[in-house]
């Protein structure tokens, strides 16, 4: 007996070791509603929320003392407290040098719309250090705490480690106004399903292909398997792995049979184009929606599906018969059964169309039917939705499409935010729900002359979803290059809270009150861009540097302040497209006019050095945030490690100032083709057969 129980201790232990050392990290609840704890003690400012010390700082005053407020402020649910220092007299000066603390999840960011300046869609890789930031979020608990405009405020990345991220904070004005608010997303931008501690943002990139533009519905077995083939060969080297078949396999759309046995153009079935997909080395994704039309089947079970005033099961423009989500049974015998057997089949990437339908033209048409019922017709919606989720499980990748979808945020990975055709415009719309509340989805990019270079730009430098939709053809042509460069995807976090292009969100709470999905509502993504900025900050351990894509010429000057770089610094602005040194300027640039057969420009922005230093890279748009994995200046050599892809070749642009020369170049794992000298611009050209990662080093 004491042997069973000292073996049921042991058991027990080891449970419990296995659940603390492995919990998720978001999984610690929700965080309360409420205002932190100040503390102000021998000008030492001590703030707390749920027990951590998130904000600690020292103040000092040219002449004491100084005024001290402290208020909370709650309206519908939205908590808001302020910290505000002033000095008595208006020629005084405060100063404050402290750090935030926040979990893996914080970042530096812009919470606050600024009232001047260009409109520029900020997203960062790594973690920012840009000017414009005056405020820290954190994901994990939902928090925002920010400096109010008119201070001098630098928050600056400090340390980093398993437990969290550490930023410092220097602030300097005659008043200083800080704002903690919990709940950010959830209460302050009202998105009530937002809860992070439950689900964590997908990090890993998606890109791809998808059939819908290439083949419509004429898709069919053989060009699924040719395009596998030029995708495998052309351009899976550069990061792309989903293949994504889209309408035209299935025989209807409704019962899983339908779904599960494909018509006649796929006589090998599902699961052998899966593995087929998969043989070529990428991962196989596939289309479906939640419409459902076999009448006869509705007769017969009419509780399974939403029903009218009469009594009779509801019809709708685009989704036919609604499933009741709210019905157990009608879940687990039409949904639950698609997406169990497509994961055993080994499909990878799920896109679940017509989800505006159901909500629209079925819930929100048929409200009487929940109210008669006594359920929650948005709890039945994501009820029928997270039993897909709960079928592919979390480790595959959920779309939601087509339209925002503010009713899935937790369940969906990503989200199509407009109508069929790339916007532009959604990127700018919705930028702050960019790898925050899930991964933006564009729509598919059509390597036309017109779009190629813009929309791969676009869609890479904002961290969103991206997807090709050509016919193969067109990636054995030269339209393939951008896609190419602009591929992999890095993850991004946005540089700003708030939408630049607020119109769509404004609209939002509509999505409860709309009968109709056809076409655009006014809170879904546009076609009409009306910001034409894009900017990507790389943040490497070695270096700092900034992306600037411009689609249009609405902007004839681009002032370095409103990138949030020193304006009182010099910078080198390289054109990535063309491959042209633009200059070194102080304060900001002239970006000119754009070259039609890009459409579009995109800048390299680096702090002038006074010595040889690396401007550009051309594996990838981000000039070396994807492939340069170190440089180092070590008088006379600038050495650097490089990830080449097989057969591509790879271009070094150094910027060398006077009075160096260079002397003397050498590789470590690939072929030095050539090097070319051009005013102050040397460009190193390598070679390797295979893909590898290399060390070069130039002499100077």
């Amino acid at each position: 007996m004491l042997h069973t129980k000292k073996i049921l201790f042991m058991g027990l232990g080891l449970w419990l070791w296995y659940f603390f050392c492995f919990l998720p990290s978001f999984s610690a609840g929700p965080p309360p509603n409420r205002s932190g704890q100040v503390e102000i003690k021998d000008n030492h400012i001590y703030w707390t929320y749920e027990g951590n010390v998130f904000f600690e700082a020292d103040i000092k005053a040219e002449k004491i003392p100084f005024d001290i407020k402290t208020s909370v402020y709650s309206q519908k649910g939205k908590v808001t407290q302020l910290l505000v220092l002033t000095t008595r007299e208006w020629n005084d000066s405060l100063e404050v040098t402290g750090r935030i603390n926040g979990s893996p999840e914080s970042f530096p960011c812009e919470v606050d719309r600024p009232d001047r300046g260009l409109l520029v869609v900020r997203h960062a890789y790594g973690l920012s250090r840009n000017l414009r930031n005056r405020a820290v979020y954190d994901r994990a608990r939902d928090w925002a705490f920010s400096v109010d405009f008119n201070p001098h405020v630098k928050i600056f990345p400090e340390s980093s480690d398993d437990e969290g991220h550490e930023f410092t904070v220097d602030i300097k004005g005659r008043e200083v106004v800080f704002c903690f608010r919990p709940l950010f997303y959830q209460k302050h931008r009202e998105l009530s399903y937002f809860e992070p501690w439950n689900y964590a943002v997908w990090e890993k990139p998606i890109v791809g292909w998808c059939s819908w533009f290439a083949y419509f519905t004429d898709i069919n077995e053989a060009n699924v398997l040719k395009t596998a083939d030029v995708l495998a060969s052309e351009l899976a080297p550069f990061g792309y792995e989903y293949l994504q078949i889209d309408d035209g396999y299935q025989r209807d759309t409704g019962l899983p049979e339908l779904w599960l046995n494909p018509n006649e153009k796929f006589p090998d079935g599902l699961a052998f184009l899966a593995s087929a997909i998969k043989k070529k080395g990428l991962k196989p994704g596939i289309w479906t929606n939640v419409a459902f039309k076999q009448k006869d089947f509705v007769e017969k079970h009419g509780d399974f599906f939403v029903k009218d005033e009469r009594g009779h099961p509801g019809l709708g423009n685009w989704v036919g018969y609604s499933i009741d989500g709210a019905n157990p049974e009608a879940v687990d015998r039409l949904v639950r059964p698609i997406y169990w057997n497509l994961k055993k089949m080994g499909w990878e990437y799920f896109k679940v169309d017509a989800l505006r339908h159901l909500r629209y033209e079925g819930y929100n048409s048929y409200s009487q039917h929940f109210r008669k019922t006594g359920k929650d017709r948005v709890e039945a919606y994501r009820s029928l939705v997270r039993a897909i989720r709960e079928e592919i499980g979390r480790e595959f990748f959920l779309l939601g499409c087509w339209g925002i979808r503010p009713e899935l945020i937790g369940m969906i990975d990503g989200c199509r935010l407009g109508s069929d055709g790339f916007s532009y415009a959604g990127l700018s719309q919705y930028n702050s729900f960019n790898n925050i509340v899930w991964r933006n989805d564009p729509d598919h990019i059509e390597l036309s002359p017109q779009e190629a270079y813009r929309s791969t730009m676009v869609t890479s430098l904002t961290g969103s979803l991206f997807l090709l939709t050509d016919k193969p053809e067109i990636y054995l042509t030269d339209l393939a290059e951008p896609a190419k460069r602009a591929a992999p995807v890095l993850f991004t976090r946005p540089g700003q809270l708030y939408d630049v292009d607020p119109s769509r969100f404004s609209q939002l709470d509509r999505v409860g009150t709309e009968v109709s999905g056809s076409g655009p509502r006014v809170f879904d993504a546009g076609q009409k861009p009306s910001v034409f900025l894009f900017l990507l900050e790389v943040n490497k351990p070695f270096e700092n540097w900034v992306m600037l894509g411009r689609t249009a010429e609405s902007e004839n000057f681009i002032p370095f302040g409103d990138l949030g770089l020193n304006p009182e610094m010099e910078y080198l602005v390289y054109e990535y497209w063309t491959k042209k040194l633009i200059g070194s300027f102080i304060r900001g640039f002239y970006p000119g006019t754009i070259d039609p057969r890009f459409n579009s420009q995109l800048f390299c922005v680096r702090e002038r050095k006074n010595h040889p230093q690396v401007l550009a890279t051309n594996r990838h748009i981000s000039c070396g945030g994807y492939d340069l994995e170190d440089i180092d200046w070590g008088q006379p050599v600038l050495s650097g490690r490089s990830r080449l892809v097989g057969g591509d070749p790879y271009f070094i642009t150094v910027f060398i100032p006077s009075p160096y020369v260079q002397a003397a170049v050498a590789c470590d794992g690939a072929e030095v083709v050539e090097v070319k000298n051009s005013g102050p611009l040397m460009v190193l050209h390598l070679s390797s057969e295979d893909s590898r990662v290399v060390d070069w080093f130039i002499t100077f």
